[in-house]
C-alpha cells in the first residue's frame, strides 16, 4: 500500500525533528565538555536534557551580538531591543545550557571559555539565518545571479563608482545591481533597516552602530573663472576669498558645514552668492563668472582645467575621505564582498566590522 500524502508529511516532520535533536545534542555535549569559566571553577555535570525551545534563536542572536559588539547596550541598539531584554535572553540561555557565558562586573562583561566555545558554534548559524533568504534565491537562480543594493550620494555615484560598477558588471553580469541615490539620514536609514547591503560615501560623524572604512582621500580645491582677479595668485589665503561671493552646495550637506566652520574659526567674513546642489552645476556657474567655490577634488578632471583656475586649499580646509559604510555585525553576501574587494581587497576584516570601534557621535 502506497503511503498517503499525510504519511509523507509525517515522515518529513519526523526527519526534521531528528536533525534538530542531533544539532541540539552536539552543542549541548560540546558545551558540557567545557564547563569551566575563566575563574577556574567547574560547573556540576548534569545529564543533558533535550526539549523544544521556541526562543532559542533569539537567545543565541542576543548572545552573538553581545560578543560581537562588546556590550549589552550596543547589542540592544543593533537588534532594536532594550538592554534588559538582551540581558534576560542571555541569562535564560546560561540557565538552559548550565554554564556561565559572561563574567559580569559593574563596568564591563568578559566572555568565559564556555562563551567563546558557544560563540564559535553559534556565530555561523546566526550569520546563515540572516542571509538565508538571499542565499537561497541566489542558489535557486544559479551562480552569480543574486542582487546587490548600494547606497551612495550623487557625487559618489557620478565620480567614484563608474569604474567599480563597470568592473563588477564584467565579473558578475548576472547580479542585479541597484544604486540608491541618497544622502545623509536617508542612507543611514537604509543601512539600519537592512534595505541596503552597504554604503559608499564620506562620513564625518560615525554613529556607534555603524562601521566606516575610509579608502579614498581628496583635497579641498578652490575653483575660479580663468579671468578672476585671484587666478594669477599662486598663494591664496582665506582672507583673500572674503570679498567674493561663494557658490556652495545646500546647507544640509557636509561641504557647506566644513566651509562655514573654517571661516568661523578664522573669524573671516564670507558671503554665499548662490546655494545649489551638484558639483557639475557649481563648476558650470563658476566658469560663467557667477562666483567662486570650494569643492572636493573628487569632482575635478583634467578637462576642467581648460575653463577653471584651480588652487589646492588643503592647508586651510580638511581632506575628505570616501569609503565603505555598513551596519556593525552585518553579514555581507558574496555579491557584496565581491564589490568591496574591488574597492580594496580584504577591506572589511572580521575585527573591523564586528568590533564596536570608535564613535564620534
Amino acid at each position: 500500500m502506497h503511503p498517503t500524502r499525510f504519511d509523507k508529511a509525517n515522515v518529513s516532520i519526523h526527519n526534521i525533528g531528528i536533525v534538530n535533536f542531533d544539532a541540539n545534542c552536539m552543542i549541548k555535549n560540546k558545551i558540557s565538555s567545557t564547563r569551566q569559566g575563566r575563574g577556574g571553577k567547574n560547573s556540576p555535570a548534569t545529564d543533558p536534557r533535550f526539549y523544544y525551545k521556541g526562543n532559542r534563536t533569539k537567545q543565541l542572536r542576543a548572545f552573538v551580538y553581545t560578543v560581537k559588539l562588546g556590550t549589552l547596550t550596543r547589542a540592544a541598539e543593533a537588534l532594536y531591543l532594550s538592554q534588559p531584554s538582551i540581558s534576560l535572553q542571555i541569562k535564560a540561555l546560561e540557565r538552559e545550557l548550565g554554564v556561565i557565558l559572561f563574567e559580569r562586573t559593574r563596568r564591563r562583561i568578559t566572555v568565559t571559555d564556555a562563551g567563546e566555545l558557544l560563540y564559535e558554534l553559534a556565530r555561523p548559524l546566526m550569520d546563515g539565518l540572516e542571509t538565508l533568504d538571499r542565499d537561497f534565491q541566489s542558489r535557486l537562480k544559479g551562480l552569480k545571479s543574486g542582487s546587490l543594493k548600494i547606497a551612495a550620494g550623487t557625487s559618489t555615484i557620478q565620480y567614484l563608482l563608474p569604474t567599480l560598477v563597470q568592473a563588477f558588471r564584467e565579473q558578475m553580469p548576472g547580479v542585479h545591481l541597484e544604486l540608491a541615490n541618497v544622502t545623509g539620514k536617508d542612507g543611514l536609514a537604509l543601512l539600519r533597516e537592512d534595505d541596503a547591503d552597504f554604503a559608499v560615501g564620506s562620513m564625518l560623524d560615525v554613529p556607534n552602530d555603524l562601521a566606516y572604512a575610509p579608502v579614498y582621500h581628496f583635497d579641498p580645491m578652490l575653483i575660479m573663472p580663468l579671468d578672476h582677479p585671484l587666478a594669477g595668485n599662486k598663494d591664496i589665503g582665506i582672507e583673500d576669498l572674503s570679498p567674493y561671493g561663494l557658490i556652495l552646495p545646500p546647507q544640509r550637506l557636509t561641504t557647506y558645514r566644513l566651509v562655514d566652520l573654517v571661516f568661523q574659526q578664522r573669524q573671516v567674513p564670507y558671503t554665499v552668492a548662490i546655494e545649489v546642489g551638484g558639483w557639475e552645476v557649481i563648476k558650470h556657474y563658476v566658469a560663467m563668472g557667477l562666483g567662486i567655490s570650494i569643492v572636493t577634488g573628487i569632482c575635478l578632471s583634467e578637462a576642467d582645467q581648460a575653463h577653471l583656475a584651480v588652487r589646492n586649499m588643503r592647508r586651510f580646509f580638511p581632506q575628505r575621505s570616501y569609503g565603505v559604510v555598513m551596519r556593525k555585525g552585518k553579514y555581507l553576501s558574496p555579491e557584496a564582498r565581491a564589490f568591496v574587494d574591488l574597492i580594496r581587497p580584504g577591506l572589511l576584516t572580521h575585527r573591523e566590522y564586528d568590533e564596536s570601534g570608535h564613535s564620534a557621535r
